[in-house]
């Protein structure tokens, strides 16, 4: 019987906390104008994972690497993220065909809108 009264509270519990955690990832201030940057085209296939390596900034300085536009997820997935090396690595899956842009901007942490520097991966999956 004790079980029949913890089940609708566990419910509403998974119910209420999985907005707060979905709203979390988007609470970021968005970036403005993005200056002009470096621009690399990527093919690959359905499928494929690509990675795309930004220089580490050292952590005193506040500057993060961010992804400043949305990502099309019918053809590209974030997937991992990792400080690799003097490097932070995005990875990412490509999920479909198509064509998608991985715009980035460096800013002075997530609560900034003003990107300082710029990279642009423009990848086709085929």
């Amino acid at each position: 019987m004790w079980l029949l009264r913890i089940i609708p509270l566990f419910i509403v519990v998974v119910l209420v906390g999985v907005p707060a955690a979905t709203s979390a990832s988007t609470d970021s201030t968005p970036i403005g104008p993005l200056p002009k940057g470096p621009v690399t085209t990527i093919e690959t296939a359905r499928g494929s994972l690509v990675a795309v390596a930004l220089p580490r900034q050292n952590p005193s300085t506040g500057l993060v690497w961010r992804v400043a536009r949305p990502v099309d997820t019918r053809v590209l997935r974030q997937i991992s993220e990792a400080d690799v090396g003097a490097s932070v690595v995005l990875v990412f899956r490509a999920t479909g065909t198509g064509k998608a842009s991985i715009r980035l901007g460096l800013t002075r942490g997530e609560s900034s809108g003003k990107a300082l520097r710029s990279a642009t991966y423009h990848v086709r999956a085929r």
